[in-house]
């Protein structure tokens, strides 16, 4: 069933709240619209780019009935923490994941994230604790916000290494759903990250060549430089 469905049979509805992530995708907003809630924003936890617990419970109200989980990247959410969230407070909480891949792949794909931890320079490497199963491989492009990741990626684009923007807008920040709210993790991660290929298919040599480029790039210069990222 997916998240809607879920949401009507547990009676969600006109008058309740339901918090979700504003990073990743629009369809879990979407799906609180569906069933007549609001969709309410919390922020992330800058580490597994999921719900951070305690952000969430600074967001609860009197009409908030339930919590809506996503997993992104192949990293898990603290459900620990949020299922002793919803059980303190009567909340359904609901889990969204990602689609399953081979135990092969992920272990290809475990294998060469190893490596590009080991030998990326300029840019901030993924965490890699409790199972992460690297379904992207997303850095951290740090600097003076998205003119540097932006200028990155487009440098290593045009030396034959594909990447891309995981999250272009938070949701947030889209008409439909704009809010007036507070999400400081949200908006850098929205600004800073950007997923590079760790995909099966992908061979020594090619791996190596991620590597030399983004190396070669020296990480982000202040923005304003006539050479930012040497462009």
């Amino acid at each position: 069933m997916g998240i809607a469905a879920l949401l009507r049979a547990a009676g969600v509805g006109v008058g309740d709240e339901v918090v979700v992530p504003a990073f990743g995708n629009v369809e879990v907003a979407e799906a609180v619209t569906q069933v007549g809630a609001l969709p309410v924003f919390a922020d992330i936890d800058p580490v597994t780019y999921c719900l951070d617990a305690s952000v969430v419970e600074q967001a609860l109200t009197a009409r908030t009935v339930a919590v809506v989980v996503v997993h992104r990247f192949g990293r898990s959410a603290d459900m620990g923490r949020l299922h002793a969230l919803g059980r303190r407070h009567g909340l359904l909480v609901l889990e969204q994941g990602e689609s399953e891949v081979p135990y092969d792949e992920t272990a290809q794909r475990r294998e060469r994230a190893a490596y590009l931890d080991t030998k990326l320079r300029g840019v901030w490497t993924p965490d890699g604790g409790d199972g992460h199963t690297y379904q992207q491989y997303v850095v951290r492009v740090p600097g003076n916000g998205r003119p540097d990741r932006d200028a990155f990626a487009r440098a290593i684009r045009a030396r034959g290494v594909d990447c891309r923007v995981p999250v272009k807008t938070p949701v947030h920040r889209l008409p439909e759903y704009r809010r007036c709210v507070s999400l400081p993790e949200t908006e850098r991660a929205a600004e800073e990250t950007l997923a590079l290929p760790v995909d099966a298919s992908l061979t020594r040599r090619e791996m190596q060549r991620v590597v030399s480029v983004c190396n070669a790039l020296g990480g982000p210069i202040a923005v304003g430089s006539t050479a930012l990222f040497g462009v």
